[in-house]
């Protein structure tokens, strides 16, 4: 039996991407070290965590992880937006 195909899954992860590629970008072209790398670590892990949930070990488990994850994305906002008005 086909699973369904979660679109948490699909869109966290289509963001981890583009986190991944803001990161090398800031790196390369703007020699931004530091923010950027804070940007990487909170930004990937919303999708980690939401990956993670899928095996969680109860209903608790769950809800959790999905909750770290929503503060990871709420991290990723704040570098971003010191970022912007800090460059």
């Amino acid at each position: 039996m086909k699973t369904k195909e979660s679109i948490l899954k699909t869109k966290s992860f289509a963001f981890a991407i583009r986190i991944v590629n803001m990161y090398k970008y800031l790196c390369k072209n703007k020699k931004e070290y530091i923010l950027s790398k804070q940007i990487l670590r909170c930004g990937t892990s919303v999708s980690s965590m939401i990956y993670e949930a899928t095996y969680a070990q109860s209903k608790a488990d769950f809800i959790n992880k999905l909750s770290v994850s929503l503060k990871e994305c709420h991290e990723t906002e704040f570098w971003i937006d010191l970022f912007e008005k800090s460059t």
